[in-house]
């Protein structure tokens, strides 16, 4: 019963969370009274310079690279500490 008393809270902050996260980022159109039309004003794009897309489709290597990077990070000083532990015990 404890076990799925655990469970049941972490579902319902998660749940919490992601239901407040989802209405803070959520964004409404102003309420606009009377007549605006004076004060409206019109805005001009600028152009903006033509960047050469350097990327290819479906190139992942560096991402791929990059975990393997993290996880020896958070592993290795657990694996070697690991070793210290059990020969202490």
């Amino acid at each position: 019963m404890k076990r799925f008393f655990r469970i049941l809270i972490a579902i319902v902050i998660s749940l919490t969370v992601a239901l407040y996260s989802t209405a803070l980022t959520s964004t409404f159109q102003p309420v606009r009274q009377g007549n605006l039309s004076a004060a409206m004003s019109f805005f001009q794009p600028t152009p903006t310079p033509e960047t050469v897309d350097l990327s290819q489709v479906g190139s992942t290597d560096g991402i791929v690279v990059m975990g393997f990077v993290i996880v020896a990070i958070v592993t290795l000083p657990i694996l070697i500490r690991r070793k210290a532990w059990k020969e202490s015990q």
